[in-house]
């Protein structure tokens, strides 16, 4: 396991902390609520950006 791993595990866990907080009623306003969703949103997106770079290191 090398760094890039340890950074995509620790964002895996960020969002699925986040998508429990939402699944579990833990929003309690429409604000917070977008919030955590633009919360997950970013993090799967930090998220492929890592996958990607970790194919073009290894591909390289």
């Amino acid at each position: 396991m090398d760094e890039l791993d340890l950074l995509r595990n620790k964002y895996r866990g960020m969002m699925n902390e986040m998508s429990d907080h939402l699944s579990t009623g833990g929003c309690k306003e429409y604000s917070e609520y977008t919030r955590c969703c633009g919360i997950i949103e970013g993090l799967a997106i930090a998220e492929r950006e890592l996958l990607d770079l970790k194919k073009k290191v290894e591909e390289a």
